[in-house]
């Protein structure tokens, strides 16, 4: 049995893509995924299979979410043991941030081309600091995630892949709802 955690790009943004978190853990529920447990209203969905195959969990789940919700959401699935890694991989300390300052992570759908990653680098900038590391883009915000450049949508524009963005506060709570 493995533990997965479900991240949903862009739902419950600015009254778009609507859902309910208790509509969300029963679809998951009736896809017989068990332990379904979901963290805050962005779409952050903890569950347990047997099935090890990610590509073809997304694809059910996105598949499921079109048919249910009517319209698509992109899903990006990371296992208990992957997020934990995510964690670890940080090169922005937390206790060593600055006042104001706050580090968001992009997990991305797939690693981005040594090419896409190399174009990003011509948008380096003084305000924000950035590091890719796999599947992951982790975000150091000076000022705040709303007036960053690395948004999410420029993310996937420059890397060519879906993305998702969480603030480090909430990956390290799916992480311990996910190990409980």
């Amino acid at each position: 049995m493995t533990t997965y955690i479900a991240l949903l790009r862009g739902i419950n943004v600015s009254g778009q893509k609507l859902i309910k978190m208790d509509s969300l853990k029963a679809m998951f529920e009736a896809m017989s995924f068990r332990r379904v447990r979901t963290y805050i209203q962005s779409g952050n969905v903890i569950f347990e299979s047997d099935d090890n195959a990610a590509e073809r969990l997304v694809k059910a789940i996105e598949e499921e979410i079109a048919r249910v919700y009517g319209f698509d959401v992109a899903v990006i699935l990371r296992t208990e043991e992957e997020l934990e890694e995510v964690i670890k991989r940080n090169h922005f300390a937390s206790e060593q941030l600055a006042e104001g300052e706050k580090v968001y992570v992009s997990l991305l759908s797939r690693e981005p081309s040594p090419e896409a990653i190399g174009q990003l680098q011509a948008y380096s900038n003084d305000i924000d600091e950035y590091r890719i590391i796999g599947r992951e883009v982790y975000i150091l915000c000076r000022k705040s995630y709303g007036k960053s450049q690395f948004s999410n949508n420029f993310l996937e524009k420059k890397l060519r892949v879906s993305a998702t963005t969480r603030n480090w506060e909430s990956v390290n709570k799916i992480v311990e709802i996910a190990r409980s």
